[in-house]
Order: C-alpha cells, then structure tokens, then sequence
C-alpha cells in the first residue's frame, strides 16, 4: 500500500482592485452577464467570462429550466459557445462570479462538477492550461492557474 499526497495551490486577491487590468475587464464582464442570468428557481446568478488566444471575450451566464437537469451553467454556455464559435482558438483565462438574491456571497464559488469537467475537456485539448478566477459577489477573487487544481484526477479520452 502507498499514500498518494495532492498539493493545490491558489492565490487569493482581497479584491478585485488587486487584480491586473486586464483580469479586472474580465471579471467586470463577468459580474455585468451574470446580471442577465435566467434564474428564477435557485436565484442563484452566475458570469463567466473567457479570453481567447484571438483576443477575443466569450461570455456566458446560467440558464435555468422547469425541468431542472435541463439547465445550463454559465461556465458551460460560454465554453460550448466558444468551443461552437472559434473551434481553434484556445481559452486562455476564466472569470466567474456567483451571486444569490437571498443572501450576499462573500466567499469565492468555483465551478460545479460537471462544469470543472467541461473546462478539463477544453484544457486536455488544447494542451494549455486554463487560469481561472471565481469570486462571490463581492470580497476575495481565487486564482488557479489550472483546471488541475479544482480536478486532480481529470477524466478524459485516454481512459475510454
């Protein structure tokens, strides 16, 4: 038998006025979609927001359903829209912000299951890793600068 020990490492920003400009923008574009989120079951919004290696900016924000697994992380509709729209272009940076209409998130809320596995996806295949950013609300923005961090153990082809 033997241990397998797994190290992650963050960086944490007090806020977002700690952040480079451009991850500033980033972000801003995040909170500014998340806003326009269709969420009227969880009341829970969130942004995402993509820089692309062509310079160009994706965003996405989640869309809810009645018929609840049929919903959509905002994660996931920008990267399927970024994936669909500029299939060679590589993602290079992600900003996500979350925020619930019942109470003030404070805490930095990384990407759900499914969507970690969705980012593993565009990560293992553009041979790059991803930088990601989350953050509530307000308060403290986490940095990892990849999706490796959030998945250790990713799933992908080599396996099937």
């Amino acid at each position: 038998m033997k241990e397998i020990n797994i190290t992650t490492s963050f960086l944490v920003y007090n806020s977002l006025e700690e952040l480079s400009e451009e991850i500033q923008d980033l972000m801003n574009q995040a909170i500014e979609i998340r806003k326009k989120a269709y969420a009227p079951y969880s009341q829970f919004k969130v942004g995402a927001a993509l820089l692309l290696d062509n310079g160009k900016i994706v965003l996405g924000s989640n869309q809810e359903n009645a018929a609840y697994p049929s919903g959509l992380c905002a994660e996931r509709v920008a990267i399927f829209h970024a994936g669909s729209v500029y299939p060679d272009a590589k993602i290079i940076k992600m900003a996500i912000t979350a925020a619930s209409e019942t109470n003030q998130t404070t805490a930095p809320i990384p990407p759900c299951g499914s969507c970690r596995q969705s980012i593993a996806e565009y990560e293992i295949k553009q041979d790059t890793p991803i930088e990601i950013y989350f953050m509530g609300e307000i308060g403290e923005v986490y940095k990892s600068a990849s999706l490796k961090n959030l998945l250790p153990f990713m799933f992908d082809k080599k396996f099937l």
